[in-house]
């Protein structure tokens, strides 16, 4: 199902240690799955605005479209996983390079908080400046 967590030895002898958490996926004929739909196979949904798999072009539109179940079967071609706890091996060009934060906190607490400051530290030399 969407949003469990399973052991990444299922997956092959690398990812030993590994749990990963399936995050979304689309079956065969590119139909994607949709958290809260108990099904394994695909059903038509009555979709409306502010609804995941459903861009509504009008306002007050709704359209009935095909969705596939959050449960996973054969029939999924591609799962989507995020790794939740790392295992023993680096994973190369996945868990191997530590890529930097490109955006950091706005607030000022929040700042505090991420750099472990007290509050007589200057905030302003801790912002993390986005690079274009």
């Amino acid at each position: 199902r969407l949003a469990q967590e399973i052991d990444g030895e299922i997956l092959g002898d690398e990812f030993k240690g590994y749990i990963f958490r399936i995050s979304g996926g689309n079956d065969k004929q590119g139909f994607t799955m949709k958290q809260g739909v108990l099904a394994a196979h695909r059903v038509r949904l009555l979709m409306k605005e502010g609804q995941s798999c459903y861009r509504a072009r009008r306002s007050g539109e709704r359209k009935r479209k095909s969705v596939r179940g959050c449960i996973v079967s054969h029939d999924i071609s591609a799962l989507a996983l995020v790794i939740v706890k790392k295992g023993e091996q680096e994973l190369e060009g996945l868990t191997d390079g530590v890529k930097p934060r490109r955006l950091g906190p706005k607030r000022a607490n929040n700042i505090r908080k991420l750099f472990a400051l007290s509050k007589d530290d200057d905030v302003r030399k801790y912002v993390v400046r986005r690079e274009l």
